[in-house]
């Protein structure tokens, strides 16, 4: 296994422009979530908006990106099945779980896709390790990991998954972290289509906390990286769908 990866040398503007950084209470509806990304992310790209980061929770519902297998959702009739132009394959997202919407201009942070990915990954083990929770990559697995030998002596399970697209070098969607969703929730899918890993969060490791908590835990460990942000004065207008509860 490889070892837990150290500090990104960072994924900054040169010109240090600060990015806006708002948080929706409550649950936001997938489908309004991804419209106003995708305006977002135009308006960026033409020059009429700055960057922003989003941070939401959704009601429970399964995402499917553009890698996605239908095998790979058991439970078709559980929740909501929101189909997504975002990288890789299913993923659930729910009350409990912090979802960073990140709609930056990669034009100004260097053209570099891998590095971004690189760099979001890096930013959720610098968030987990101010909780002393120790998060890893894994070459052939997008995400952050964690060990978990009380489980096994080759256990590991997911704490966050990432899925991004970009548009003329702007970036939306993004990561989720999780911090103390319903985890049976993730067995209506094969998360991410792997299935010999489980998955995990903050809660069921131990860490109890707050969504604020878990949120600056997430704005301290951002700005090293990406650079400084900013407050908006107004987050995105809410969308809010009715909670679909599991059967």
């Amino acid at each position: 296994m490889s070892p837990p990866v150290s500090p990104f040398p960072g994924f900054r503007r040169p010109d240090s422009t600060a990015v806006a950084w708002a948080v929706s209470p409550g649950l936001t509806g997938y489908d309004s979530a991804v419209t106003f990304m995708e305006e977002r992310a135009a308006a960026i790209a033409d020059g009429r908006a700055g960057e922003l980061v989003w941070l939401v929770e959704h009601p429970p519902l399964y995402s499917a990106g553009v890698s996605s297998k239908a095998a790979d959702l058991l439970q078709p009739d559980r929740f909501p099945v929101h189909r997504s132009g975002r990288g890789g394959q299913y993923t659930y997202h729910g009350p409990g779980q912090r979802v960073a919407y990140l709609m930056l201009d990669l034009r100004e942070r260097g053209r570099d896709t891998r590095a971004f990915v690189t760099a979001l990954e890096s930013w959720i083990i610098a968030a987990l390790a101010r909780f002393n929770v120790v998060g890893e990559t894994r070459g052939e697995r997008v995400g952050v990991w964690v060990r978990r030998p009380d489980l096994g002596v080759d256990r590991e399970d997911k704490i966050a998954a990432i899925g991004v697209k970009l548009r003329r070098w702007v970036s939306f969607h993004g990561v989720s972290l999780n911090v103390a969703p319903d985890l049976d929730h993730f067995t209506g899918i094969v998360p991410c289509g792997i299935s010999r890993h489980g998955v995990t969060s903050l809660a069921d490791l131990g860490v109890a906390i707050d969504m604020p908590s878990a949120d600056e835990a997430l704005a301290e460990a951002f700005r090293p990286i990406f650079g400084p942000a900013d407050a908006e004065a107004e987050p995105p207008p809410r969308l809010e769908a009715s909670v679909v509860r599991s059967p």
